[in-house]
């Protein structure tokens, strides 16, 4: 892993007279030189649009874009790059299919289930949905370690139930969640799976044919390619059944005065000049996790994750949600020190060079549920190691201290 961290120029420089300790890959990753020279290669020499057009940069830049999709087939276990579809991100993967499928097949008195746990990226366009709709919107509720255990599942999801979204892993919590057995209990009652994989692509091995989803959607820039790409995944079936949601060039087929027609899968949601770099990175980036492997890095962020708890769990004042379990947690801490505003502790810690996150982490009813207003949180990736956590431990205690003697 200390090869790897090699790859990522970022990393080798001092902020606030301090090495850099970046702890906040859930928020975004770094990028390796491999997905930065790739992009580079692109605007040097390929760059042109896609699909259009029949001379010799076009033809370079489609094949590279649409091998990038087959990269991205491969790296999820999709049956086809007909179920493969670029977006700006898992938001917009997610609102796809809220305004897509939802709006085509959810009525009044029908049910929408999610969990507390969830991003607002998969909550909003839900709530927004129901409201629209007049459907309801249930929750899964949380056991004390912030985990769903399969008898609330089977509690919850009834005949009623059209939609269950659900993260595979928590951005705040941690928590890696059952997905193949809910997507089970789901199908048993007539309801499809929506998965936020936003925090498990870039961390762990995803099979969807296996899982059985109905729809997973993730982002190019938490798993070291760049912003502003993503990925909705859909089975073909129900995306044939789907309406586009962005209409212009691209997606069509034949424009008649009153009346037009799609291109068929995946184009047909594809409206507009694509990022067409953006892909092209990303799948520079599944080539770099690809050659790494995705158990290898899930078994070391479990390694991080269980001496950062071990170390952190020392300092007194200091509270870690989620599960207590490291094999059930991703690759993150988020906690609170007692009587230190988790603003205040991040910009202390930055002082020191150590980058974390601090505020609500787009989950505002979790965190009611939490009984906080913020939390920190430290996320740690492939080229984290046990030192940049004991920087982390030693610039909390030191920040512990300076707090107690301002107050």
């Amino acid at each position: 892993m200390n090869e790897i961290r090699k790859q990522f120029p970022i990393l080798d420089q001092e902020v606030n007279g301090h090495p850099l300790v970046y702890l906040d890959s859930a928020a975004t990753s770094q990028k390796p030189k491999q997905v930065l020279d790739v992009i580079r290669k692109y605007y040097d020499l390929d760059n042109s649009n896609v699909h259009r057009g029949v001379h010799t940069l076009g033809n370079r830049a489609t094949d590279s874009y649409e091998g990038a999709r087959e990269k991205i087939r491969k790296f999820i276990n999709a049956s086809s790059t007909e179920e493969i579809i670029y977006t700006r991100g898992t938001t917009t993967s997610i609102n796809t299919v809220a305004s897509g499928f939802g709006r085509q097949n959810v009525s009044e008195g029908d049910e929408i289930v999610i969990s507390y746990m969830e991003h607002h990226s998969n909550l909003i366009p839900w709530q927004q949905l129901a409201k629209e709709k007049g459907a309801v919107l249930k929750y899964f509720d949380l056991e004390e370690d912030g985990t769903i255990t399969l008898d609330t599942v089977r509690a919850t999801i009834t005949d009623k139930t059209k939609i269950v979204a659900i993260t595979m892993a928590s951005n705040v919590l941690g928590t890696i969640n059952p997905i193949k057995e809910i997507a089970q209990i789901a199908h048993e009652h007539g309801a499809i799976i929506v998965v936020d994989a936003a925090q498990a692509a870039p961390h762990m091995p995803i099979d969807v044919q296996d899982l059985d989803v109905d729809f997973l959607g993730f982002s190019g820039h938490k798993m070291c390619g760049p912003t502003g790409i993503g990925v909705l995944y859909g089975k073909k079936a129900i995306l044939e059944n789907m309406e586009p949601i962005e209409f212009g060039g691209e997606m069509i087929d034949f424009v008649e005065l009153f009346d037009s027609t799609w291109k068929e899968l995946p184009w047909k949601f594809e409206g507009g000049t694509p990022n067409i770099a953006g892909a092209i990175g990303l799948g520079a980036a599944i080539d770099f996790l690809t050659e790494i492997g995705l158990e290898k890095i899930a078994q070391h962020e479990h390694n991080l994750v269980e001496y950062a708890m071990s170390e952190m769990e020392k300092i007194e004042g200091l509270t870690i949600y989620g599960p207590k379990d490291p094999m059930k947690r991703c690759g993150l801490i988020t906690f609170n020190l007692e009587g230190v505003h988790p603003h205040d502790l991040a910009t202390v810690l930055d002082m020191n060079g150590i980058a974390i996150r601090a505020g609500h982490h787009c989950a505002q009813p979790l965190m009611k549920w939490l009984k906080v207003s913020a939390t920190a949180r430290a996320s740690f990736y492939m080229y984290n190691s046990k030192e940049d956590i004991d920087v982390l431990v030693k610039g909390l205690r030191q920040a512990k201290e300076y707090f107690n003697d301002v107050y």
